[in-house]
């Protein structure tokens, strides 16, 4: 990792600058206190810092207790970090807050220490000396794109985290294998190698070689909506899909959306760029209705109970949202459960807080998932990875 280079951003005091040009004073300071502890190394995910900015929208930010309390319950998770936001409090909030009501507000230097920049390490880039009160915050550009939630993504960003994707690792539970291999013991023998090697001692099977069952990697199948709701998610939630077929062996893309589509041929390429336009040249309902349950009774019919999705990871990418009847959804869910090893469903809309799968489609689906995560960021796709590295073995 390249030195820290901080950068030197001056703000008046009280109005922190975040980049929301939009934002109502609460959002801007709730922003930006979250970014503060995670720059001092805290834990704070969206979820969160939208539970914060919903408090503050009812406590208001005029009182110093009202606002303390509202972020220590919403972004303080563990004990031993409440010393540790508390002097971030003090620091940030307390000055910001002090000089909101002055007719000519102190400049308040804030320095960023960023780790993608080697240049202008030695602090203020102008490099005169200033003795105008300073704050300085530590953040990794990367960790703030892991958490950022992929509606705001812009294209350099999304080609960023196309990078970041592509060193996740798809590998989920081996399965037995109908071919062997060679093994210091065991209950089959190898005769073959027993007697090519007994050749050599005049014919005596002096030394026996045994065999067993190999492994194989387990197929992965990919079912992406590219429904008109899933649109702020979908490019970001498309490259993941490629980074899974580029870099493993045994996966199977297809979109879903008015019709079922397969792009496993179309996103095999290593060129990220080639392959996404190769797959939007290929998928034509993108951003239009959506018909699951008849995309999975297709799917069910044409590829998976034939053969796909028998003893796959199957995981299906969507928000749940169903134009069609939800019990045809449930039944070809049911059909598919039954013969994966394992059956994923993410939906980006899960981090909101108080989410409850209230659609019609979701709500039909649930009772046939295995498994239930969020896709709504870099960190939520690292943790689906780590959940198809270690579902648990209830099928053989």
């Amino acid at each position: 990792m390249s030195p820290a280079n901080p950068r030197a951003v001056h703000t008046r005091a009280g109005h922190p600058s975040t980049g929301h040009l939009h934002a109502t004073p609460a959002e801007r300071m709730a922003v930006t206190f979250a970014r503060v502890l995670r720059g001092a190394s805290l834990q704070v995910p969206i979820g969160s810092v939208l539970m914060f900015v919903e408090a503050l929208g009812r406590v208001g930010i005029a009182e110093r207790n009202n606002v303390y309390w509202a972020a220590r319950a919403t972004l303080v998770h563990q004990p031993e970090d409440l010393a540790l936001f508390d002097r971030a409090f003090a620091v940030f909030w307390d000055q910001a807050r002090e000089n909101v009501a002055d007719e000519d507000p102190e400049i308040i230097t804030i320095t960023l220490a960023t780790d993608d920049d080697s240049d202008n390490e030695d602090g203020d880039p102008s490099g005169e000396p200033n003795d105008d009160p300073t704050l300085t915050l530590r953040f990794s550009s990367v960790e703030v794109l892991r958490n950022k939630d992929f509606g705001a993504y812009d294209e350099a960003e999304l080609e960023l985290a196309q990078q970041l994707m592509t060193r996740l690792r798809f590998a989920g539970p081996p399965r037995r294998s109908f071919r062997l291999r060679s093994a210091s013991r065991g209950s089959r023998p190898d005769l073959r190698k027993t007697l090519r090697g007994a050749i050599s001692s005049g014919g005596e099977p002096i030394r026996r070689y045994w065999q067993e069952p190999g492994d194989r990697l387990r197929r992965l199948v990919l079912l992406l909506d590219v429904s008109g709701s899933m649109e702020p998610y979908a490019r970001a939630m498309l490259r993941f899909v490629h980074a899974a077929v580029a870099g493993r062996q045994r996966v199977e893309a297809f979109s879903l959306g008015t019709r079922l589509t397969r792009v496993t041929k179309e996103l095999n390429s290593r060129d990220p760029d080639q392959a996404l336009r190769q797959a939007s040249e290929r998928v034509q309902d993108w951003s239009g209705g959506t018909r699951l349950g008849e995309c999975l009774r297709h799917f069910n019919d044409e590829w998976g109970v034939r053969g796909m999705a028998r003893g796959a990871i199957v995981v299906v990418l969507s928000d749940g949202w169903d134009r069609g009847d939800p019990t045809v959804l449930a039944e070809q869910m049911c059909r598919l459960q039954r013969v994966t090893y394992d059956l994923i469903w993410v939906n980006p809309l899960k981090v909101t807080p108080g989410y409850a799968p209230l659609a019609r489609g979701m709500a039909a689906a649930l009772p046939y998932v295995d498994h239930f995560v969020e896709g709504h960021s870099l960190a939520a796709m690292e943790e689906l990875a780590t959940v198809i590295a270690g579902v648990s073995a209830r099928r053989s």
